[in-house]
């Protein structure tokens, strides 16, 4: 497709600095803080990851769109991120499962994209400087319009966007993981399920759902906000909370039920799940320079001393030192020594930043899940006994 012929587009960052480029996809205006995926594939889960609620997503793999878009790949009921960046725009996808272009898929859902922009300088711009909010923009071409906007735009910190993004009323989920020839299977109960499981949907990915299912869990899904006193009541085996968008110091009301479940009932968190579990025990929360977000992060499992490559999009952290004597690290970063795991010394409870239910990939910490079952069991604490 020859750029040339498309409608001019522009990204502002926060800090006066402009890319030019074309728009494909929606067309109008979106703001938002603008990231890096380093993922190479995977574009139509990133699209559809409640997580990325508040967020302008560049992918740093320089042709996006070559598989187009399949009805099986999306993670949630809708496209949650604010705007889209990439270098180049494939039109001509080439895929079995294809429906539908990522240009249209973008059109329909009014996402607003551009393409054209040097990649590779804004991720270096973003890693140098951190990640800031920015302004994507087809009908306004005045970039210190949009610089004045970008500035305007309310910074993540201090956001509660899981209330945005979570289910409005509980309900059951009974889909397993997708097979090659049968699809994702379905059944009102998975087979010889043995532990019942409510899971917190902060901005629910349903790839962890499917993992639950594939673990034989029985699994009811909650609204953000349902209190403590409502959940035991449902005489769960476990608690799941998921992951989701924003600053998970602004989510209050979960910490305090979180809070209200510790030493209840065995707890396995995910990413802001993950996060608002240390924020229950009385840890603390940081922002990250420019978070991490795609499917190659390295993380050591510091109970087996085994590296795993696992798929992240956090922009916030916790503070390992701020739990000592509480929870101990049980997976680390290796790119840059961050918390990537903890577990409590003496109760059944434990959390990871990153995905293990990564959908397309990495597969390499999908043992969580069993490993949670296993906690319900009485058989795992965090020196992996």
């Amino acid at each position: 497709m020859s750029l040339s012929k498309n409608k001019r587009a522009i990204l502002a960052l926060a800090d006066g600095t402009v890319f030019e480029g074309f728009s494909f996809g929606g067309e109008g205006e979106a703001m938002g803080e603008v990231v890096f995926n380093t993922s190479m594939c995977g574009y139509q889960e990133v699209l559809t990851d409640p997580s990325y609620k508040g967020q302008i997503v560049s992918m740093t793999y320089t042709q996006i769109g070559n598989y187009g878009v399949a009805e099986e790949d999306i993670e949630s009921n809708k496209l949650w991120l604010e705007g889209f960046i990439v270098k180049e725009y494939c039109p001509y996808p080439s895929n079995w499962r294809v429906k539908e272009t990522l240009d249209s898929y973008l059109k329909k859902n009014k996402i607003v994209g551009i393409q054209g922009v040097d990649t590779r300088a804004l991720t270096r711009h973003l890693r140098d400087s951190g990640a800031m909010n920015g302004v994507i923009s087809t009908v306004d071409l005045n970039p210190a319009n949009l610089v004045k906007k970008a500035n305007k735009f309310p910074s993540m910190a201090g956001l509660d966007l899981a209330k945005e993004v979570t289910c409005k009323e509980p309900y059951k989920w009974n889909q397993g993981l997708w097979d090659l020839d049968k699809g994702y299977p379905t059944s009102h109960l998975p087979p010889r399920t043995s532990y019942k499981v409510v899971a917190y949907d902060f901005g629910m990915k349903l790839n962890i759902l499917r993992n639950l299912i594939n673990v034989e869990c029985d699994v009811t899904v909650v609204p953000a906000s349902t209190s403590a006193e409502d959940v035991l009541k449902m005489n769960p085996d476990g608690i799941f909370l998921s992951n989701g968008p924003g600053d998970p110091d602004a989510v209050t009301y979960a910490i305090e039920n979180v809070r209200k479940l510790i030493g209840k009932k065995p707890i396995f968190g995910i990413c802001l799940g993950h996060q608002i579990l240390g924020l229950a025990l009385g840890g603390k929360t940081y922002k990250l320079k420019f978070g991490h977000h795609g499917g190659n992060q390295p993380v050591m499992d510091l109970t087996t001393n085994k590296v795993e490559i696992t798929a992240q999009n956090h922009g916030f952290a916790v503070n390992v030192d701020s739990l000592k004597g509480i929870a101990e690290l049980t997976h680390i970063n290796l790119n840059d020594k961050t918390v990537e795991g903890l577990a409590h010394t003496k109760l059944p409870l434990f959390s990871v930043q990153y995905h293990p239910e990564a959908s397309p990939g990495p597969h390499d910490s999908s043992y969580l899940f069993r490993r949670f079952v296993d906690m319900m069991e009485g058989r795992w604490n965090f020196k992996g006994i």
